[in-house]
């Protein structure tokens, strides 16, 4: 069974710190293609933010980014195979984004697990 699509690295990804006093408009932290975007620090935590979500959501909705992404890219591989597709660098552009935001995805699951590792091993 395939793994499918996380979220586009690029251009869209805008890492803007958010306020320390509270939520600000003026300077969010984007994530992903859909927009899907944190306000405050709060949120991350699971507490109530102001977009009602918390880690466990956004990571859901990024995992569900990756999977759109890898599909696309089988998508428009299978369209250049068969000889529909219109544009060749979209569909390279469209498989290199799947696995880049792949790789990406892998190189955060090892840190996760890696760190989730390192505090078994502490000492107390």
């Amino acid at each position: 069974m395939p793994i499918e699509a996380i979220a586009a690295v690029g251009p869209d990804w805008n890492l803007a710190m958010p306020d320390v006093a509270g939520p600000s408009t003026s300077s969010p932290i984007d994530i992903g293609v859909d927009g899907t975007s944190l306000d405050g620090v709060g949120s991350v935590g699971g507490g109530s933010g102001t977009n009602g979500g918390g880690f466990g959501d956004m990571l859901a909705g990024q995992i569900e980014n990756l999977q759109g992404l890898q599909s696309d890219a089988a998508g428009q591989s299978r369209a250049l195979a068969t000889g529909q597709a219109q544009d060749i660098s979209e569909v390279v552009m469209s498989v290199e984004r799947a696995q880049l935001s792949m790789q990406l995805a892998a190189s955060l699951r090892d840190k996760g697990v890696e760190s989730f590792q390192e505090i078994f091993r502490t000492q107390v």
